[in-house]
């Protein structure tokens, strides 16, 4: 569902936990990062950790009970490293691109549209 993403293993634990790893693929540059969940209120919200040689990502998916369905809430952080805080600007208009790409395939598979 995210096009910013080539591929998804999970490497630590078996299925969604506390203890959960994956090694994720990115699109741009096949760089691979390892996501460790950090906190994990299973099946309402998990936070992952991402760090890469050019930045950090904090991932938090929540979902919550809405009428008949439920609201899905991904907040992504990137933090770049101190020495090169100047291109936070740079990376947040390219990170919301991509963002706006993965939201609008979450919301695909969600509705049940979308074929792997």
């Amino acid at each position: 569902w995210d096009p910013g993403v080539t591929a998804s293993t999970q490497v630590v634990a078996d299925g969604p936990g506390p203890d959960a790893e994956y090694d994720v693929t990115l699109a741009t540059g096949a760089m691979t990062l390892r996501y460790v969940t950090t906190a994990f209120t299973g099946p309402r919200s998990v936070t992952y950790e991402a760090k890469g040689a050019w930045f950090t990502s904090v991932d938090v998916i929540s979902v919550e009970p809405f009428d008949n369905g439920s609201i899905v809430t991904y907040d992504a952080t990137l933090r770049l490293p101190l020495m090169l805080r100047l291109g936070d600007p740079i990376l947040r208009l390219v990170f919301r691109r991509v963002g706006d790409a993965a939201a609008g395939g979450l919301k695909s598979a969600l509705e049940g549209e979308f074929v792997a």
